[in-house]
């Protein structure tokens, strides 16, 4: 008899749940798969109406984030093996749920943009000049938070984020400080009035969630503490750079 493994999964219909309810079914275990092909599986099998996001299935486009036994997780990459004696699949935490295990993640995309996560310069270089060329140094200063998916674990794992969803957030502030360190970049001072808002880099209480969960290894909660020590310093040596008379 071939090897099975129960997957329950968190199912809501806005049209006819009053709330979220678990449904458990059971599918194949093999050993080379991961928890979204269990998932695909009952799609594909069991039962249709189920709603998930996915895409790619390599890690890289951070559509498949999913709660994993309470733990965020990107599906495609959570080996069924680990979850032998079965698992339960939520969606993301301290997102609002459309259906079943789809998140709404427009709270999300609008922090995001506030930050401006792109090349911020005063004057575009001419076309005809060629590209804003880079040594490995100057990429190497920025590389760890670039490689960010937008997966949005770290908001999921985050704490403060669950208590205050005013917060910024940790993608979004590492994010930011991957272009405040490019050196093709001139948006520091626009994105310093969102970072150090009161909803920013400061309603961060380092607990460390967000990095312990982010599967890229980005370490959005260096880049807070980072971000902070730069807009203190910032502060600091603005006022002491200001004529004596114009001080208060």
């Amino acid at each position: 008899m071939a090897e099975t493994v129960e997957v329950t999964v968190q199912r809501y219909n806005p049209e006819t749940d009053s709330a979220p309810r678990l449904q458990t079914y059971e599918v194949p275990y093999k050993d080379d798969w991961v928890v979204l092909d269990a998932i695909l599986y009952i799609k594909d099998h069991l039962d249709a109406t189920l709603s998930y996001r996915w895409s790619c299935r390599m890690g890289i486009c951070g559509s498949c984030g999913m709660n994993v036994d309470g733990h965020p997780k990107l599906t495609c990459s959570a080996h069924l093996r680990e979850y032998r004696r079965g698992f339960t699949v939520e969606p993301l935490s301290n997102f609002p749920v459309i259906r079943d295990l789809v998140v709404d993640i427009d709270d999300f995309m609008a922090k995001l943009k506030s930050v401006k996560p792109w090349i911020v310069r005063e004057l575009e270089q001419p076309l005809g000049d060629g590209e804003y060329l880079q040594s490995n140094n100057q990429i190497d200063h920025y590389r760890q938070f670039s490689q960010c998916i937008n997966c949005m674990l770290c908001y999921a794992a985050c704490p403060v984020y669950g208590m205050e969803p005013e917060f910024l957030g940790p993608a979004a502030i590492a994010l930011a400080r991957r272009y405040n360190l490019d050196s093709r970049d001139e948006g520091t001072v626009e994105r310093v009035n969102v970072l150090a808002a009161s909803e920013g880099i400061w309603e961060c209480s380092c607990i460390g969630e967000c990095s312990v969960a982010c599967p890229k290894g980005v370490d959005p909660a260096k880049a807070i503490q980072q971000t902070k020590f730069d807009t203190v310093n910032g502060a600091i040596m603005s006022t002491m750079l200001m004529p004596f008379g114009n001080r208060r």
